[in-house]
């Protein structure tokens, strides 16, 4: 298929796992065919043709996989929603009511308290898996320093908040961490078609700041199209620049795939304040905006980027679109990005561009993986292929040791060398999470529905090790 913006010269590929069935998805996988895999891909024609020349099995089988997982997770779309709806209701209704023998009590008395979805007493399963809120750097300060242990907390503890609503979210930075909540804001997803990119600002106090973070919602646990977006291989490229991810630059309010030209159009919106009418909902630009207006009003700051999961991957894309639109007087008050479990977000050009930016002379992005988590590792990468990360990678395994790599180990998760380390250590990560209070203290202990996400970690260690609370822990008692 080819679009009509290939006439202007746009370089994009889009898989699309609704354009075929099952038949299609075992012609192309099996023999090849290139008429079934045609209904897949969207790209122009000059990339098609490569793509005839030059197609080999490597290639082919990461597509394959994102199909498949894709439609997978499309399948189960619903009844994951509904799950996560019936299970934040059920944590909070327990958390409101005290636990169950008090819920019960309250029942019988008419006292029962009933949650309210968006209310300063809601809260996330994230934030019920743990529910640590203080900061472990607020008796002596933070040091404004990239990489430093304190600012890494803070950046964490925000990535972690950043799944709570708006109310949450302003109690525990004024009240809890005593600085000075900004504003929050829910932002258009082209590609979810709906108001679901999160990010939330705030500054070290109300005058004269010295900090300013941006932190960005991560992958939700229950939210199907997010999880299909970390699993999409779709991308956009950047004349100069590399390779982007699709879905992250839709996330971002920068494009709508059913329209190709308007990536270039948005990302030609530069320096003005008059921007096409879909840039008036999006992250890029309303975060943007209000950050010019933190800078210019607190002229000491500095500012961080921030986010977990999907989060981590919008946060390293906001600087890269500034450093395209050549935002000079805000980049020289970057003070850095750090990013959890954050997946690939573009290809090595695009590392190389970035990293020449951000991590000369000294390094401002440093990416932190833990131990077997599965969204880093994703989408799919190979010697081949195009997804690469880049930046400072800071990887701790399951005791919580720390090492600097170039990549965390097992690339692609789905390396059968590593199958079995994989779920001998979700046995062990289930065992530590029993005993965590006892061995570190009471703020380590962790909650019954923190246990039960290291039970479905024996089925998928990826997901479990994918949670908050093991960068948490992997900050703050790393060696």
């Amino acid at each position: 298929m080819v679009s009509s913006s290939d006439e202007m010269g746009e370089r994009y590929l889009i898989v699309q796992p609704a354009n075929g069935g099952i038949t299609d998805l075992l012609r192309y996988g099996i023999f090849n065919n290139k008429a079934s895999g045609s209904k897949f891909l969207l790209q122009h024609q000059q990339q098609q043709q490569q793509q005839d020349d030059d197609d080999d099995d490597d290639k082919r089988f990461v597509i394959i996989v994102s199909i498949i997982m894709r439609k997978l997770i499309k399948v189960f779309g619903k009844p994951m929603e509904w799950t996560g709806y019936v299970v934040d209701f059920i944590l909070n209704l327990l958390s409101l009511n005290g636990g169950l023998l008090p819920l019960f009590a309250n029942l019988f008395q008419g006292k029962m308290a009933i949650p309210e979805r968006g209310t300063a007493t809601f809260i996330s399963t994230i934030g019920h898996i743990d529910g640590r809120i203080n900061l472990e750097a607020e008796q002596r300060g933070i040091e404004l320093e990239p990489g430093s242990k304190s600012l890494m907390d803070l950046c964490m503890m925000a990535s972690k908040l950043a799944y709570e609503n708006a109310a949450v979210i302003t109690n525990v930075v004024n009240l809890h961490w005593k600085m000075h909540f900004v504003d929050f804001y829910n932002c258009w997803n082209e590609y979810q078609k709906e108001r679901s990119t999160q990010v939330f600002i705030f500054c070290d106090k109300p005058r004269d700041a010295n900090l300013i973070v941006i932190s960005f919602r991560g992958t939700e646990p229950f939210d199907a199209d997010d999880w299909i977006t970390d699993f999409d291989y779709s991308w956009f490229e950047i004349p100069n620049i590399g390779k982007v991810h699709m879905g992250f630059l839709e996330a971002m309010g920068l494009g709508n795939r059913s329209n190709v030209s308007s990536f270039q159009e948005l990302l030609q919106a530069t320096k003005t304040d008059v921007f096409p009418a879909m840039a008036e909902t999006s992250a890029y630009f309303v975060v943007r905006s209000k950050l010019r207006s933190l800078l210019e009003e607190h002229r000491n700051a500095k500012f961080m980027v921030t986010g977990h999961s999907l989060g981590g991957a919008l946060a390293i894309l906001f600087p890269t679109v500034l450093l395209f639109h050549e935002e000079e007087l805000v980049l020289q008050r970057l003070l850095g990005v750090h990013t959890f479990g954050q997946p690939r977000v573009g290809n090595r050009e695009l590392g190389g561009y970035v990293e020449s930016k951000l991590q000369q002379p000294t390094p401002r992005y440093y990416r932190m993986v833990y131990c077997n988590d599965l969204v880093p590792r994703l989408p799919y990468d190979d010697k081949t292929f195009l997804y690469k990360h880049f930046g400072a990678c800071l990887y701790y395994d399951s005791f919580f040791v720390q090492q600097k790599v170039d990549e965390e180990p097992n690339p692609n998760y789905f390396g059968l060398w590593y199958l079995i380390p994989e779920y001998l250590t979700a046995v062990w990560e289930l065992a530590r999470g029993v005993v965590m209070g006892m061995a570190y203290g009471k703020e380590y202990k962790e909650s019954w529905e923190g246990i039960m996400m290291r039970i479905i970690g024996l089925a998928i260690p990826g997901l479990s090790a994918h949670a908050p609370p093991n960068y948490v822990n992997s900050i703050r008692l790393g060696t």
